[in-house]
Protein backbone atom coordinates (compact mmCIF):
# COMPACT_ATOMS: atom_id res chain seq x y z
CA UNK A 1 0.00 0.00 0.00
CA UNK A 2 3.14 2.73 0.91
CA UNK A 3 4.51 2.14 -2.79
CA UNK A 4 0.90 2.63 -4.21
CA UNK A 5 0.95 5.81 -2.36
CA UNK A 6 4.29 7.21 -3.68
CA UNK A 7 3.43 5.59 -7.37
CA UNK A 8 0.39 7.84 -7.45
CA UNK A 9 2.06 10.78 -6.09
CA UNK A 10 4.93 10.87 -8.58
CA UNK A 11 2.04 10.43 -11.08
CA UNK A 12 0.48 13.49 -10.26
CA UNK A 13 3.27 15.50 -10.02
CA UNK A 14 5.01 14.19 -13.26
CA UNK A 15 1.11 15.31 -14.62
CA UNK A 16 0.98 18.27 -13.27
CA UNK A 17 4.79 19.55 -14.86
CA UNK A 18 3.46 18.04 -18.08
CA UNK A 19 0.64 20.51 -18.10
CA UNK A 20 2.32 23.27 -16.73
CA UNK A 21 4.88 22.96 -19.18
CA UNK A 22 2.39 23.30 -21.93
CA UNK A 23 0.75 26.23 -20.66
CA UNK A 24 4.34 28.00 -20.30
CA UNK A 25 4.64 27.50 -24.31
CA UNK A 26 1.51 29.01 -24.79
CA UNK A 27 2.47 32.24 -22.90
CA UNK A 28 5.58 32.67 -24.11
CA UNK A 29 4.90 31.94 -27.86
CA UNK A 30 1.52 33.35 -28.44
CA UNK A 31 1.99 34.35 -31.76
CA UNK A 32 2.30 30.35 -32.47
CA UNK A 33 -1.71 29.72 -32.11
CA UNK A 34 -3.94 30.64 -34.85
CA UNK A 35 -5.31 33.45 -32.97
CA UNK A 36 -5.59 36.70 -35.61
CA UNK A 37 -5.33 39.15 -33.42
CA UNK A 38 -1.49 37.22 -31.60
CA UNK A 39 1.40 39.55 -32.80
CA UNK A 40 2.89 37.98 -35.70
CA UNK A 41 6.30 36.59 -35.11
CA UNK A 42 7.69 37.99 -38.38
CA UNK A 43 7.84 41.32 -37.36
CA UNK A 44 10.50 43.41 -39.23
CA UNK A 45 13.65 43.89 -37.18
CA UNK A 46 14.70 47.66 -36.95
CA UNK A 47 16.65 49.49 -39.34
CA UNK A 48 20.64 49.50 -38.46
CA UNK A 49 20.92 52.53 -35.91
CA UNK A 50 17.57 53.25 -35.98
CA UNK A 51 16.18 54.16 -32.07
CA UNK A 52 14.84 52.25 -30.47
CA UNK A 53 15.28 49.57 -26.71
CA UNK A 54 19.14 49.19 -26.03
CA UNK A 55 21.04 46.29 -27.67
CA UNK A 56 24.07 44.35 -27.10
CA UNK A 57 25.99 44.81 -30.29
CA UNK A 58 27.08 48.02 -32.24
CA UNK A 59 24.12 48.64 -35.21
CA UNK A 60 25.80 47.35 -38.95
CA UNK A 61 27.21 50.68 -40.81
CA UNK A 62 27.73 52.83 -37.58
CA UNK A 63 30.94 54.83 -38.18
CA UNK A 64 32.80 56.22 -35.31
CA UNK A 65 33.16 59.43 -33.92
CA UNK A 66 36.55 60.81 -34.00
CA UNK A 67 37.81 61.14 -29.79
CA UNK A 68 38.35 64.88 -30.56
CA UNK A 69 34.81 65.37 -31.40
CA UNK A 70 33.22 63.30 -28.38
CA UNK A 71 33.46 65.86 -25.37
CA UNK A 72 32.48 63.54 -22.24
CA UNK A 73 33.60 65.65 -19.58
CA UNK A 74 30.17 65.32 -17.87
CA UNK A 75 30.35 62.23 -17.08
CA UNK A 76 31.75 59.88 -14.38
CA UNK A 77 35.11 59.01 -15.46
CA UNK A 78 34.85 54.97 -16.09
CA UNK A 79 30.99 55.33 -17.91
CA UNK A 80 31.82 54.39 -21.57
CA UNK A 81 31.76 57.15 -24.18
CA UNK A 82 31.97 55.79 -27.57
CA UNK A 83 30.03 57.43 -30.18
CA UNK A 84 28.85 56.04 -33.30
CA UNK A 85 26.45 57.85 -36.35
CA UNK A 86 24.48 55.74 -39.04
CA UNK A 87 22.17 56.61 -41.31
CA UNK A 88 24.47 59.64 -43.08
CA UNK A 89 25.05 61.05 -39.58
CA UNK A 90 21.25 61.71 -38.45
CA UNK A 91 21.64 58.41 -35.68
CA UNK A 92 24.10 58.37 -33.11
CA UNK A 93 24.53 54.78 -31.53
CA UNK A 94 26.70 54.87 -28.12
CA UNK A 95 27.19 52.93 -25.19
CA UNK A 96 25.61 53.59 -22.23
CA UNK A 97 25.54 52.20 -18.69
CA UNK A 98 22.56 50.21 -17.08
CA UNK A 99 21.83 47.98 -14.35
CA UNK A 100 18.99 45.27 -12.80
CA UNK A 101 15.68 46.15 -13.74
CA UNK A 102 16.60 49.75 -15.12
CA UNK A 103 17.34 50.18 -18.93
CA UNK A 104 19.53 52.87 -20.41
CA UNK A 105 17.68 55.96 -22.15
CA UNK A 106 19.40 58.63 -24.28
CA UNK A 107 17.79 61.68 -26.05
CA UNK A 108 19.60 64.53 -27.95
CA UNK A 109 18.73 68.03 -25.48
CA UNK A 110 20.31 70.98 -27.38
CA UNK A 111 21.22 70.77 -31.35
CA UNK A 112 23.56 73.95 -32.53
CA UNK A 113 26.12 74.42 -35.39
CA UNK A 114 28.86 73.70 -33.21
CA UNK A 115 27.32 70.87 -30.96
CA UNK A 116 24.73 67.92 -29.67
CA UNK A 117 23.92 67.44 -26.22
CA UNK A 118 23.08 64.02 -25.62
CA UNK A 119 21.59 63.22 -22.10
CA UNK A 120 22.02 60.02 -20.78
CA UNK A 121 19.89 58.41 -18.17
CA UNK A 122 17.73 55.29 -16.90
CA UNK A 123 14.35 53.65 -16.26
CA UNK A 124 13.53 53.46 -12.71
CA UNK A 125 13.23 50.26 -11.54
CA UNK A 126 9.79 49.69 -9.87
CA UNK A 127 9.27 49.81 -6.15
CA UNK A 128 9.18 46.35 -4.44
CA UNK A 129 10.77 44.59 -7.81
CA UNK A 130 13.80 42.21 -7.01
CA UNK A 131 16.25 43.16 -9.37
CA UNK A 132 20.18 41.78 -10.29
CA UNK A 133 22.97 44.24 -9.44
CA UNK A 134 24.75 43.46 -12.85
CA UNK A 135 25.71 46.23 -15.22
CA UNK A 136 25.33 46.29 -18.58
CA UNK A 137 26.70 48.54 -21.11
CA UNK A 138 24.41 48.09 -23.91
CA UNK A 139 24.14 50.35 -27.13
CA UNK A 140 21.48 52.91 -27.85
CA UNK A 141 20.47 54.91 -30.52
CA UNK A 142 19.36 58.76 -30.35
CA UNK A 143 17.91 60.07 -33.70
CA UNK A 144 19.45 63.98 -35.16
CA UNK A 145 17.59 66.41 -36.58
CA UNK A 146 20.21 67.04 -38.93
CA UNK A 147 23.52 65.22 -39.58
CA UNK A 148 25.86 65.36 -36.83
CA UNK A 149 28.60 66.52 -39.76
CA UNK A 150 31.50 68.41 -38.10
CA UNK A 151 29.76 69.10 -34.64
CA UNK A 152 31.03 68.06 -31.44
CA UNK A 153 28.84 65.30 -29.21
CA UNK A 154 28.79 66.47 -25.52
CA UNK A 155 27.59 63.74 -23.12
CA UNK A 156 25.80 64.31 -20.18
CA UNK A 157 24.34 61.78 -17.47
CA UNK A 158 20.52 62.53 -15.66
CA UNK A 159 19.17 60.81 -12.95
CA UNK A 160 17.01 57.46 -13.58
CA UNK A 161 13.51 58.94 -14.68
Amino acid sequence: MRHLTKLVGTGLILLTVTACGGQETMATHPASGNDPAAPSSATTPPSPGAPGKPRLELPPGSTPVPAAKVDAAALPKDFPHQVYTANGGTIINLRAEEGGCQHALGEATEQTAQHVVLDLSETKAQTGQMCTMDLRYPYISVALAAPLGDRTVVLKQSPPR
